[in-house]
């Protein structure tokens, strides 16, 4: 957790979790029988995976929680070796406690490689009957079937824009800032339901001003105002290169955006654009041409430009 508002604000118990209604009904279900099978939480990044992770310790060991969950982020410790040691040592002693097994978590599973998922396949069988494994993956195309199969699975979604407006107006309220209607909107869209990265938005904000306003987000999570983009694709499809290529230089100068940035925010917009639809899915199409070369280590500004460059050639 980068933030320490993200930890300040964690949920500690089951109704204290917002957003995945469903799930938690789910697994509250399973904590309250004692009764729980190997658990995989899927979805997108800041949405609550590792928290309800944390809780069904919590809520299943009391106070010797930390004595019976072992919690492993497989992105740094990936290998077969992990899996060798820490977790079959850790698997192989019983729970303390009146819970008959002890939890294993390991965060970003889809990290492992295949030769550590097949050697956690067998862990997970061997082990049944002192530890159950739950497993936090980003992308759950990565996990290899047969671990698939031996858990129930969980697939958590983005939280909805009432569930972050009343996060956003809990965080003012506990931390003594004011953020406007406006800003608050700006917010919760750039946080694309990711709450991790909303706090670390608002916390970087309230270390400028007290009072929050649009700019004030905008600036501090590097991020181009719509309207600006919006004028900049605009100008471009005017024929007015030269106008839209300095226009586009200042903005990335201004807000510090790298090229990855601009063309994602330049795919947001191209779909308010007024021109025709058939247009629009050309340029989207230009816009993941750019977005591939990026990746692949092209200059961003070179691109860029010819990104621009192509537009001012639609001109009608």
């Amino acid at each position: 957790m980068s933030s320490i508002w993200t930890e300040k604000f964690r949920p500690q118990t089951f109704a204290q979790i917002a957003g995945q209604t469903e799930i938690v009904k789910r697994v509250k279900g399973l904590v309250e029988k004692k009764n729980l099978p190997h658990l995989l939480f899927a979805g997108p990044a800041g949405v609550g995976k590792s928290t309800l992770a944390l809780v069904v310790a919590k809520e299943l060991f009391g106070e010797t929680w930390r004595n019976n969950f072992l919690e492993l982020n497989a992105s740094d410790e990936r290998g077969i070796d992990v899996v060798r040691s820490k977790v079959k040592d850790f698997a192989r002693t019983k729970a303390i406690g009146d819970v008959p097994f002890k939890i294993i978590f390991l965060d970003e599973c889809d990290a492992l490689t295949r030769e550590a998922q097949q050697a956690l396949r067998r862990t997970m069988e061997n082990y049944t009957n002192s530890t159950r494994f739950l497993l936090s993956c980003n992308y759950s195309s990565k996990i290899i079937d047969p671990i698939m199969s031996r858990c129930s699975i969980f697939r958590f979604k983005p939280l909805a824009q009432k569930d972050l407006t009343a996060l956003v107006d809990h965080i003012a309220k506990e931390e003594g800032f004011a953020i406007t209607p406006e800003a608050r909107t700006a917010a919760i869209e750039l946080s694309e339901g990711d709450v991790r990265k909303l706090t670390n938005m608002l916390q970087a904000a309230a270390a400028v001003t007290s009072n929050i306003s649009e700019q004030v987000i905008y600036e501090t999570s590097s991020y181009a105002k719509p309207t600006e983009i919006k004028e900049l694709l605009t100008l471009a499809l005017a024929g007015d290169f030269l106008g839209g290529r300095k226009k586009l230089l200042n903005l990335m100068i201004e807000y510090g955006l790298s090229g990855t940035d601009v063309i994602k925010q330049f795919v947001k917009e191209i779909w308010d654009l007024p021109i025709a639809d058939e247009k629009k899915l050309h340029l989207i199409e230009l816009a993941g041409e750019v977005e591939f070369r990026l990746v692949e280590g092209s200059d961003e500004y070179i691109q860029l430009e010819a990104f621009l460059a192509r537009l001012a050639l639609e001109k009608e």
